[in-house]
Parts: structure tokens; sequence; C-alpha cells
């Protein structure tokens, strides 16, 4: 039964209002959890997601204490690196072209690691991401592009955890309720208006915090915001992620903030469902470009696919692909290279063409210019220059000259049978535009003031990614902010 009042109310059910959750148990608050989903469907992205989450870390020390379960042999034969407080401040500038939000980079990076230690002592695992994150190279394993540490289990794996502390913490949680409008007046916010069961009824609370994702479900938004051709994009994640938080907040007052019309969009399959398949996860995405090359239904590439780890490309590559004549690209790869792709190639739902000769797969590339596309490949060869050696663990300046779109690292050249193509469009994974909060995760008006008893953390929240976005950071913002955002909701209504 859902009850009438409660100390604190979260709305969503995802790894950030989950944290928000535990965070206000924590202070003594009772709390109620509104998920619009089905128990089966349940979590928002967080159990679509792989589970890499960007953590900083001075060295093996730190992450031996992030996950006790690492053996002698792990380590012995892995080069783990450390990816420092001052590498996560760097690409959150680089990635945003200096936008990000200072006041909220500090709290993303300074708490990352304590974050995660709050999450372990609740009994959250974590391991290293061997499978996504490293290659072998002379018999070592070695992490690249910042990205070492994901949930155990991925997204489902986190989604699981967090509904097992939740009911060991005595969390309230109600599939199928739908939060439709805050109760608020001039005093503030007091609660929501629920739909559940068929009726809509009132859940009066001292706190609300906001964690029900962005817009990126809602094709009319994302064509307002992101411009024409988005409503074409497919979801990768959840279908309920429509903006109602995001909706809600701004009826009541509060500001709008950041890139509204930017997004995390990767390469997809091309006939991959509208949304998000739980049997498949994120087993539709295609993220070993960088071995190859992307050419569009012209037959011409149109994007340095080693223009930098993927790890700092992938997010803002899914937009590139939607504004390629058709929406689609083509991925290609030869032999020399297809045992580095990723598990994700291998998926039975895959739409790939296979070949022993160039002709022949370029002749079955659907909806390509083939003539054309055959140039571009024989193009492509003879720029790269093979007197570098290929390393995939670095950037390894192994180039092209002489094209009008260059291939920055990673360029081997396509001319060892057999040849592999994979269809892809673009798939949105969340909205970059969202609510204004200050440093305590409050929610802040229009003139720049707290709207008293409202909260906000996860995708909702505004001003920390533009134009890009660091692989993993998604899973940390959620896990630092749904943590402030508890707390300062769990505070706020036991001491009122």
């Amino acid at each position: 039964m859902l009850p009438e009042q409660c100390d604190v109310v979260i709305v969503g059910a995802g790894n950030a209002a989950m944290c928000a959750a535990l965070a206000a148990r924590e202070h003594g608050a009772s709390v109620v959890v509104l998920e619009r989903a089905s128990e089966d469907e349940a979590g928002g992205n967080t159990r679509f997601t792989a589970g890499a989450i960007r953590v900083a870390y001075d060295g093996i020390d730190d992450l031996r204490q992030l996950m006790p379960d690492l053996t002698e042999g792990e380590i012995a034969r892995t080069d783990f690196g450390s990816y420092t407080e001052d590498q996560f401040f760097d690409d959150m500038a680089r990635v945003t072209e200096n936008r990000t939000d200072p006041d909220l980079v500090e709290l993303l990076v300074r708490r990352s690691r304590d974050s995660l230690m709050w999450l372990r002592s609740k009994g959250f695992r974590f391991v290293p991401i061997y499978g996504r994150q490293a290659f072998k190279v002379d018999g070592r394993f070695k992490f690249w592009g910042g990205l070492t540490v994901e949930a155990w289990g991925g997204g489902p794996g986190l989604v699981e955890a967090h509904m097992k502390a939740a009911e060991k913490n005595d969390i309230k949680l109600f599939y199928e309720a739908r939060a439709m409008s805050l109760i608020h007046d001039d005093d503030g916010v007091h609660g929501v208006n629920v739909r559940y069961q068929g009726k809509t009824r009132s859940l009066r609370s001292k706190c609300v915090v906001l964690a029900a994702g962005g817009f990126e479900s809602n094709p009319e938004w994302r064509t307002r915001y992101l411009g024409p051709g988005w409503d074409l994009a497919k979801v990768r994640g959840t279908r309920f992620n429509t903006g109602d938080g995001i909706r809600m907040a701004l009826d009541a007052g509060a500001s709008p903030c950041g890139n509204w019309s930017g997004c995390h969009a990767v390469g997809w399959d091309r006939n991959a469902p509208e949304f998000g398949d739980l049997a498949v996860g994120d087993g539709f995405q295609k993220h070993s470009y960088p071995f190859g090359i992307m050419i569009n239904a012209n037959g011409e590439r149109f994007v340095d696919e080693g223009a930098d780890f993927r790890n700092y490309t992938y997010a803002k590559y899914g937009a590139v692909i939607l504004g390629q004549p058709g929406q689609f690209a083509w991925q290609i790869f030869d032999a020399k290279v297809t045992h580095l792709l990723r598990d994700e190639y291998r998926i039975r739902q895959v739409t790939r063409v296979t070949a022993d000769t160039l002709e022949d797969l370029v002749a079955r590339l659907d909806d390509v210019d083939h003539e054309k596309a055959l140039a571009t490949i024989h193009d492509y060869n003879a720029a790269v220059h093979t007197e570098i050696e290929f390393n995939p663990n670095v950037k390894d300046g192994r180039r092209t000259y002489g094209l009008d779109v260059p291939k920055s690292n990673w360029a081997n050249t396509i001319d060892t049978s057999p040849f592999e193509a994979y269809a892809v469009s673009c798939g949105i994974t969340f909205t970059f535009g969202g609510l204004r909060i200050n440093t305590e995760a409050q929610v802040l008006d229009t003139e720049g003031m707290p709207v008293s008893g409202l909260y906000a953390a996860g995708e909702l929240v505004g001003g920390l990614f533009y134009f890009n976005y660091p692989g993993g950071t998604g899973l940390m913002s959620g896990t630092v902010f749904g943590r402030i955002a508890g707390t300062s909701a769990g505070q706020a209504a036991r001491s009122s």
C-alpha cells in the first residue's frame, strides 16, 4: 500500500536514485522510492549499461581497497597504472571544451573513489574491466583510457545490488508508480502526485529527490531540443526516461541548465529495436571502430576513427552517424584486427556481412555507393604509414597522410581476408540538458535560490557534460550526486 506521507520521496530507481535512497536512510529518514517501470524493467538506464565506472586512483593499493578480490596473479600480469584526479579533471575539461561546471566537477572527481568505497561498505562489488578496457601486449594486460573499474555483473548486477541494499535498509520501493507532478507552494516542495494502480493520489513528504533520467526516450523533446532528425534515433536504454522529472521541476519554478542541444549518443546496430532490449543489454553498441574505418551511404569516410581512445569519442560519434545520409554507416575491418573486436560484435542480433575480397564485401554493403566505397578503401590503404608500430594500448601515432579525413591513430591497411563490415546507426543514451543544482544537490530556481525541499541527481542534472562525455562518468556522477542529494534531503527531513 502506497503511504500517504514519508520523510523523503525518491523519483526513479536507477543508480543515482538508489544511492540517494541509501544516503537518506543513513540519516534516519523514512524513504519511499517511486519507479515508473515494472519490476522486470526497473532500474532506469543503469540496468542497460555495461557497468563501467570512471574513478580516480593513484595505483594498485587504491584498487586493492576497492576490489579486494583481486588476485596476486591478476596483479602480476596486469599494468593497472593510475588515473589521478588531475587526469580526471583534464579529461572532463577537454571533452566538454572547458564548459563543465567547476563546482560540480570538483565534487565528481574529488569524491569519486570515496563514493565507490561507500557503496562497497554496503555490500557492492567491483571488478577490473578486463574484457573491454585492457589488451594483452607482450604477455601483460594494460588498461587504457582512464577506465579500469566496473560493477560486478554490469548494469543488471548493479541494479540487483541496489535492490538488495534497499530491502536490507527498509527502503520502500513501489513499481509502476509514475510521479506526475510536485506538490509545491510558495514555501517549497511538499511531496508528489503519483499515478499508482490506476489512480492518482498525493504522497506528501518533507523532501523530494528527482533522479528519473533525461528526456532521451521522448522523441518530441529530442526533436525540440536536439534538432531535426533526432526523432529517428534509437534509444539505447529504458523507454521510461521521457523527461518527467525535469518537467515537474520546471513547472515548480526550477532553472534549466546545461547543454540542452547535446547528448550522449553512440554507434548502435542499424537494425536494433526502437528502445533497449534487456535480453541484449548493451550488445547493440559497436565500439571497436578505432581499429577499422567507417563509410557512409556515399561510400565516403566522414570521421577520424582514431582521433582518441574510444572512451573519449564514442559518446559523440553517434550524433555524427545520425548526420550521415540515411542516418547510418558501415564499420569495416580486416582479419588483422578482428581478434580485437569487442564481444558485442559476436552477438546473434548483429547486422554483419563478410567476404573474402574487398570487391565482394563492398558489393554486400546495403544502401552504399559501391564504386565509391571501394575507391575510398583503396585510397585509405595507400595513405597508411605502416612503418609506425601498431599498439592498441596507446595512442600509437600510426596514421594516414594526405586524406581529407585523416585517421590519427591505429591506422591499419584493410587488405587481409576475410573482411567484415557492421551496419550502425545512432543510439542515444542520455541527454545533457537538465536542472540547475548547487553543491548540496539542491535544485535552484530561476532566481538562483534553492527550491526548498527539492533535490536532484543523475542524468537530469545539467551542467556537467557538454558536447561529449568520458566513458564511465555517468554511473560515477549518479553515485556521487545521488549520495549528496540523499544526504542533504535526509538531514533536512530529520531536522524539520
